[in-house]
């Protein structure tokens, strides 16, 4: 039996907070901008290059695993990532220990055990199950990594943010119910006992807010300076509460247009450069260095995860680029296509580059595509 030593508990997220309950994740804002990040992310596309492991490539073509699509898959790894800060991908195994596809699963149920001196992961399913494998087999994506080797910090740093928001939506909250609330201030005179003024008090009582009072406040005589107790809840201003909400955004790389989905092209393409492409790096690195050998990289195989930069382009502008690269030969037909998400032209048809006729190739006199042409003519 395998000696067993030391093991530590990923303790990367661990909500602590006291005046609120639940995590980050049950904040609206936060909810929201974290949904944001992954539904981008999950339009990535994902593709193994090289000859190494083609069983591998063709069974995780369509989907990474079986209980999940590529897209399904990154978005629930990004939202991990975001609220982690860590996000581990561990391989599928078939019967003979390859490796079959992969999974995601949620650092704050995996802690890392010592076996002969080799670190492996145990992690534990929502169901209860539980399966370990060699950590060297498994890949792990960060964020805010600064004290641990390996893993990221939690995001306490968000903490107060969280606070101020949950205590402004209690603010609304007892505003809306002290709105229909009224309440009166009124001097009782002539009562020369305690017990007396308790009397009156119950009699009072009894008198307008029971059941069959009709709704009406009525004071005798013996009450005079008789005032209505106007209450005034606190509630942030619209500049606070945008400063509030800011402090969300800048944690998360968002703003409101890319919440609301209203950004422009360039909006959009900023919000690329600073989210999706770290992720897009980070995720290809980390899956091909689980993946494949340091001898399989070093002939080029990989697992990239693509994106297509135009996609996030208005229609004019696609329109544009279309036509300026596509008469000159720069893209391919089918590349065309997928700007405008139509799906490729059947049977290879659109894997060629369309160049016109009044382009001419370098060093050559005749216009571009003249002689692909007397080559189809001379067949």
């Amino acid at each position: 039996m395998p000696e067993r030593g030391y093991w530590q508990t990923l303790t990367a997220y661990a909500p602590c907070f006291t005046t609120r309950e639940g995590s980050a994740y049950e904040s609206a804002l936060v909810r929201s901008a974290i949904d944001a990040r992954a539904r981008h992310i999950s339009k990535l596309k994902i593709v193994a290059q090289g000859s190494a492991q083609t069983a591998l490539q063709r069974q995780i073509r369509g989907r990474p695993n079986s209980f999940q699509t590529w897209s399904q898959f990154l978005y629930r790894l990004s939202t991990i990532l975001d609220m982690q800060n860590n996000a581990i991908i561990v391989p599928v195994l078939d019967d003979f220990g390859r490796t079959t596809g992969y999974y995601p699963i949620l650092p704050s149920r995996t802690e890392i055990i010592n076996v002969s001196g080799e670190p492996y992961l145990r992690y534990t399913f929502t169901g209860g199950q539980t399966a370990a494998i060699e950590l060297t087999r498994c890949g792990i994506l960060n964020k805010f990594q600064y004290l641990s080797d390996f893993f990221g910090e939690s995001n306490a740093a968000l903490n107060s943010t969280l606070d101020l928001i949950d205590l402004n939506e209690q603010a609304i909250a007892e505003a809306v119910k002290q709105s229909a609330t009224f309440r009166f201030m009124a001097r009782s005179n002539n009562f020369a006992k305690a017990e007396d003024l308790k009397k009156e008090r119950q009699r009072f009582s009894e008198t307008n807010f029971t059941a069959d009072s009709g709704g009406l406040l009525l004071f005798p005589n013996n009450y005079t300076d008789i005032k209505q107790i106007i209450s005034k809840p606190f509630t942030v201003d619209p500049a606070q509460l945008q400063q509030i909400n800011t402090s969300v955004f800048n944690y998360f790389a968002v703003n409101e247009k890319i919440l609301q989905s209203t950004a422009t092209g360039d909006e959009m393409d900023a919000f690329f450069n600073a989210v999706v492409e770290p992720f897009e790096i980070q995720f290809s690195e980390v899956m091909t260095a689980m993946t494949y050998s340091e001898q399989e990289r070093a002939r080029g195989n990989c697992i990239l995860a693509t994106a297509n930069r135009l996609q996030y382009m208005p229609v004019t502008a696609k329109v544009n680029i279309a036509e300026t690269l596509g008469d000159r030969g720069m893209v391919l037909i089918d590349e065309i296509r997928e700007l405008f998400n139509y799906p490729p032209l059947p049977e290879g048809k659109g894997q060629h580059a369309p160049i016109r006729g009044e382009y001419y190739m370098v060093g050559q006199n005749q216009p571009a595509g003249k002689e692909d042409d007397n080559a189809d003519e001379t067949e």
